[in-house]
């Protein structure tokens, strides 16, 4: 009897899915799709981070890209219940390629497949040695030329990097740099961690002293090793820089503190990197096949120019530079931007006793921290996710399972839903003069955050300091120029300061590129991140994913790799197992390489 349920029916169209793909028939594979189908791929048979949209796509990725792959199969995975709402069911996948094992999440509608994603997690014959195959730690027996753990452990360290090259060099040591060399190091490919700091951890110690994840603790978590249950919500920013510094030692990765890489050059005939370096201060230089530059799309300073900062006789500092409210009180600061840095900065000069001005110069997308937790977050990211089984992991895998093509059509209600919650909030922030918005399509934070990666603040209470005026507001206005003792704004107000903040953001990561190999390797590569929307900030042609980010770059052996602690966790499994098969010689064809299309 046939199933005519809908579980019934997306166990079929699985199964039809399952035959096309193993018959190796991408015309059958492409007709499965609605016409506006989706096909998120992350690195299981485009050996890249891509989604495919609409049909003709799918069949272009599929006839290109199955032979290569050789899919031996994809089904419902048992242990995961189908669920059904609104005409749209859905189901988790476990699927298996000539290479590799992974996972996948499937969306039906008028009985066609509307969203369907594919993921590696697994190469076969290098699986990370967990659970079952976890080492035994113990050398059992007699051998009187044995090595303890730790002897072994510096041996490496010290070969690593000079008798023995590593294979891949990350630069940048913050969360990203330390989650995707966790999963190298599983994977046993040899690698080095570099950081200009003292400390793993001090790229969140040495920032303002008020700084705290604005992010709750369940989006957070680094690969293997979550935060405890008693974490807080949102953890101080020293509290994160010292869990980072345990965690690069628990993981056991090979991390250069105080080490700053000074040029690199590609050789094409060898197909590797040379690095010069200086650890300590001494010239070393490494040949990596692999280079990643995890400098965080937050690191690239970009600090405005106007005219008169070299007359200016106060301190003017990037918010990056900022060192806290202390030295301040008293003291009259002008902070130019209305981003999360902004406000916090803002907040804590204000609090330390320090006259302090804020110059909004465009509208600023606002949402209170509680309504963010409780509307957008709370069914994937919270406890009581957690309480109705939905791990971190899972929810990674649910959040990527919607292509960002639609994204903003899954956001816009919920921002709708804030508006109406918080409306007397920003009807007071209106009335102080504060310049609101909720992205170019209304679809609010996190569109935002992937198309541009500013223009938004996550209320911690700053905002009641800007309604009841504590915080100065200057808004809708340019910066003229800096005199001696003021910043003069287009209309001819003076703000007098004595310390100018300059809280303007940061430039694409592909001026570290610029910066350690050359401007012809940064334009090759082209702009890192953004969708290509054509939204502000983020110019079209649209892409559909972050552009460079996590995947081949038009640059051979150049990766980028940032973002924010969720995305640092989550691609840098798939970025792992990309280099990982590029370690073993696997064929990695990569499909739908992009050209760029800005440079920066």
């Amino acid at each position: 009897m046939l199933d005519n349920t809908p579980q019934g029916a997306l166990a079929a169209l699985v199964a039809d899915l399952n035959r096309a793909l193993v018959a190796q028939d991408g015309a059958a594979v492409a007709g499965l799709f609605l016409e506006t189908g989706y096909w998120r791929d992350l690195a299981a048979f485009t050996w890249n981070l891509k989604t495919c949209e609409g049909r003709a796509q799918i069949a272009a990725m599929t006839k290109a890209q199955l032979p290569k792959i050789a899919p031996k199969s994809l089904a419902l995975d048992p242990g995961e219940a189908v669920s059904d709402a609104d005409g749209v069911t859905e189901g988790w996948l476990l699927l298996e390629t000539a290479s590799g094992r992974g996972q996948g999440y499937i969306r039906m509608k008028d009985g066609k497949i509307w969203t369907l994603l594919t993921t590696l997690h697994e190469l076969k014959g290098h699986e990370e040695p967990r659970k079952l195959r976890r080492p035994m730690g113990a050398e059992h027996g007699h051998d009187p030329m044995r090595k303890t753990w730790k002897e072994n452990r510096e041996d490496e360290a010290a070969r690593l990097g000079y008798a023995d090259q590593p294979y891949v060099l990350v630069i940048g040591g913050g969360q990203g740099g330390i989650a995707l060399a966790a999963r190298l190091r599983q994977l046993s490919v040899p690698t080095i961690v570099i950081d200009k700091n003292p400390r793993p951890g001090d790229q969140w110690r040495n920032r303002y002293k008020s700084l705290c994840l604005h992010d709750p603790v369940w989006y957070d978590h680094l690969p293997y090793i979550p935060f405890p249950e008693n974490w807080p919500v949102f953890a101080p920013k020293d509290k994160v820089g010292d869990w980072l510094e345990m965690y690069t030692k628990v993981m056991e990765l090979n991390y250069w503190s105080s080490t700053t890489a000074t040029s690199a050059s590609y050789n094409e005939a060898k197909g590797e990197w040379t690095v010069t370096v200086l650890r300590d201060g001494k010239q070393v230089i490494l040949h990596p096949k692999q280079l990643v530059l995890a400098t965080g799309m937050s690191g690239k300073a970009n600090v405005p120019v106007f005219k008169g900062q070299d007359v200016f006789k106060g301190e003017q500092q990037h918010s990056s530079q900022h060192p806290g409210p202390d030295g301040y009180r008293g003291k009259k600061v002008v902070v130019i931007g209305a981003n999360n840095s902004a406000h916090d900065i803002c907040a804590a000069l204000w609090e330390n006793g320090a006259d302090v001005t804020m110059v909004q110069r465009s509208s600023t997308h606002i949402v209170k921290s509680d309504s963010l937790m409780d509307v957008c977050l709370s069914g994937l990211y919270s406890e009581q996710a957690v309480a109705n089984g939905i791990t971190h992991d899972k929810a990674d895998m649910i959040f990527a399972s919607v292509p960002y093509g639609i994204m903003a059509g899954f956001h816009v209600p919920q921002y709708d839903e804030i508006k109406k919650r918080d409306a007397g909030f920003y009807a007071a922030l209106e009335k102080a003069g504060f310049q609101l918005d909720f992205g170019d399509d209304e679809s609010g934070l996190f569109m935002k955050y992937l198309r541009r990666g500013s223009g938004y603040y996550i209320d911690g209470g700053a905002c009641d300091l800007i309604i009841d005026g504590s915080i100065k507001l200057q808004s809708g206005k340019g910066i003229s120029h800096l005199s001696e003792s003021a910043v003069v704004l287009d209309d001819g107000t003076e703000l007098a300061a004595d310390l100018v903040v300059y809280a303007t953001g940061y430039g694409s990561m592909n001026g570290w590129a610029a910066d350690l190999i050359s401007q012809e390797v940064a334009d090759k590569v082209g702009k890192c991140w953004g969708l290509g929307s054509d939204t502000t900030k983020d110019p079209g042609p649209w892409e559909g994913e972050q552009r460079n980010m996590w995947k081949p770059t038009m640059q051979p052996g150049l990766w980028f790799h940032g973002g924010n602690l969720h995305q640092s966790r989550h691609y840098s499994r798939y970025l792992a197992l990309q280099l990982k098969a590029r370690h073993v010689g696997l064929d990695t064809s990569v499909w739908g390489l992009e050209p760029p299309h800005h440079l920066r």
